[in-house]
């Protein structure tokens, strides 16, 4: 499977701010384990250049990275689809941050 990034690192940062800011987590954990398998990918490619590391282990890391990176590039789409975020701003709905925001005032 090809590696690939839908999301800019600055766009995951603002999903991740959007959800710390509303108390809306679920998004924001989506986007920060995609920042993480982007780390952990480039890390095994990093692995792959040195010859004395078992290329077969860092290509499977890789490779299996890969997939989960994609399948939650997948999943982010589908949420910000599912909660009509502005896919052009990646603004997060205006609905959803009133009602965050009532739920924070009645605590």
């Amino acid at each position: 499977m090809a590696y690939s990034e839908r999301f800019t690192a600055a766009e995951l940062e603002k999903i991740i701010d959007a959800g710390m800011i509303y108390m809306c987590a679920c998004p924001a954990m989506v986007a920060d384990s995609l920042r993480k398998l982007r780390e952990m990918y480039r890390y095994q490619l990093n692995c792959l250049e040195d010859p004395e590391n078992c290329s077969a282990v860092h290509q499977s890391i890789a490779r299996n990275t890969a997939i989960a990176h994609a399948q939650m590039q997948d999943c982010l789409d589908e949420v910000l689809v599912l909660e009509e975020w502005d896919r052009t701003t990646l603004d997060m709905p205006a609905g959803l941050r009133q009602r965050q925001t009532k739920e924070m005032q009645a605590d």
